[in-house]
């Protein structure tokens, strides 16, 4: 299989820089997410591993070789686009096999290499239709199959599911994670959607504007987010942020006052997640109900502090009229404490 190093890999079209310093060591068979708004550097970033861009500064090294100078059919990964990128005129068998008749692989082998492939996809009854015969999501898993029946040395997704509804997207979802824990191939998934992020990755690297802001298992970034961004791109709801002082271990700001803090006097920002606050009748934030969201699990309660929109979940039975007064305890061990200047975790 293969090991990446990315060595202060650098994309740059004149004064604008898509990815900037990214130096990273992708383990062998790992399941790597790049996570991150629109035009953060992401899809470029794969894009220069897979060779159809060039890389301006810095080295793509597989195991052990470096790969900028190498054409992309000579660096041994296979891509799956958002756009499933099938060929109309072929069946599903064909547009299985069409890498292998390409490569020049032996073809006494191809049957069984598409058939093993389509089997893995549950695709087994659909090998004779034609993608336009399809739905969303076998055309995906034709892509995928297609990808899996080169054996290559790395995957590369690049946003394979956005085309999909939301019910897709949860199977093929866990179709993709039970792929990757049998195949046991080198993975680097690129996505917006930090659920995604979360339920498939080993590491998730979080960019914007280019450049990585952290790189950790799912659990770390949610649990410990380096800066502001992070807190507020993980998590569904995002972590509140809310701007305030902190002078002698207490934070203050419209609506809320919590003590029991350790950090320096000063402007700060404070985070916490809905979920760790609980509705009280006399907690460290009062304020009236904004709105209230029913979600069949838990009923979600937002109110304003500041300028900020903060958000607790309460529980499932839980009900209360917008404009009404709200309190919701929130404990000092679960807020997190930012920069006010930079957003770095202090």
């Amino acid at each position: 299989m293969a090991e990446i190093q990315l060595r202060n890999v650098s994309k740059r079209w004149g004064s604008f820089v898509g990815v900037e310093d990214f130096d990273l060591t992708i383990a062998d068979r790992e399941f790597l997410v790049l996570l991150g708004p629109s035009g953060c550097g992401k899809t470029t970033t794969m894009r220069m591993i897979a060779g159809l861009e060039d890389a301006s500064g810095g080295d793509i090294v597989v195991d052990g070789t470096r790969v900028n100078d190498l054409d992309p059919k000579d660096r041994d990964v296979a891509m799956v686009f958002q756009s499933y990128a099938l060929y109309p005129n072929m069946n599903v068998y064909e547009n299985i096999r069409f890498p292998l008749k390409v490569r020049g692989v032996d073809s006494s082998t191809h049957d069984e290499k598409v058939r093993r492939a389509s089997a893995m996809v549950e695709l087994d009854e659909f090998l004779h239709r034609k993608p336009a015969e399809l739905s969303g999501g076998q055309r995906q898993r034709v892509a995928l199959a297609r990808a899996i029946v080169r054996e290559p040395n790395v995957f590369l997704m690049d946003e394979p599911l956005s085309n999909l509804d939301a019910k897709l997207r949860v199977s093929t979802r866990a179709q993709i994670k039970h792929l990757s824990h049998e195949l046991g191939v080198t993975t680097i998934y690129v996505t917006h959607d930090q659920i995604e992020a979360m339920t498939l990755a080993d590491r998730v690297v979080v960019m914007n504007k280019g450049v990585v802001q952290q790189v950790g298992t799912p659990t770390d970034i949610y649990d410990m987010p380096a800066n502001t961004f992070v807190a507020g791109f993980i998590g569904s709801p995002a972590m509140n942020l809310m701007e305030g002082d902190l002078k002698g271990g207490t934070f203050t700001a419209e609506n809320v006052s919590i003590s029991g803090l350790s950090g320096p006097d000063g402007p700060v920002t404070l985070g916490f997640r809905a979920e760790d606050a609980s509705v009280a009748e006399a907690g460290e934030l009062s304020a009236p109900v904004y709105s209230m969201e029913l979600l069949g699990d838990a009923t979600m309660v937002a109110v304003k502090a500041g300028k900020a929109l903060v958000a607790v979940k309460a529980p499932k039975d839980y009900r209360v009229e917008i404009g009404a007064p709200f309190s919701a305890h929130i404990p000092a061990d679960i807020c997190h404490l930012f920069d006010a200047t930079t957003g770095e975790r202090l």
